[in-house]
């Protein structure tokens, strides 16, 4: 799944693989659960964790700890709560979207 962000954002109408920030003391994957709780109201399971990547911004640097996921049984469907719009996309079909910068590789990852 992607989301798309909104226009007048940091990013606005790129798309991205949701998630946020991590906290100072919050392991990643907890970091993940907390992020998707808030911008889709939905819970996860983790299936696995793929490689960290880093991308640099003229505003700053993105290290991203992608995870690969599926909602969890009986779970509320994700509702974009911060983004403008939710796409169900399978990998090699990506391609088709307008990608923040620093998804990107999680995209190589996926296809490989």
């Amino acid at each position: 799944m992607i989301a798309k962000r909104p226009e007048g954002k940091r990013l606005g109408g790129l798309w991205e693989f949701p998630g946020g920030k991590v906290e100072p003391g919050e392991a990643p994957e907890a970091a993940l659960h907390r992020e998707l709780k808030e911008e889709l109201g939905c819970e996860v399971r983790v299936i696995e964790k793929l490689d960290p990547c880093e991308h640099a911004y003229d505003w700053g640097v993105i290290r991203l700890i992608p995870f690969v996921c599926e909602l969890v049984d009986g779970g509320v469907e994700p509702h974009p709560h911060e983004h403008s719009e939710l796409a169900w996309v399978s990998p090699v079909d990506l391609g088709g979207f307008e990608l923040a910068p620093a998804d990107v590789p999680v995209v190589e990852m996926l296809l490989r």
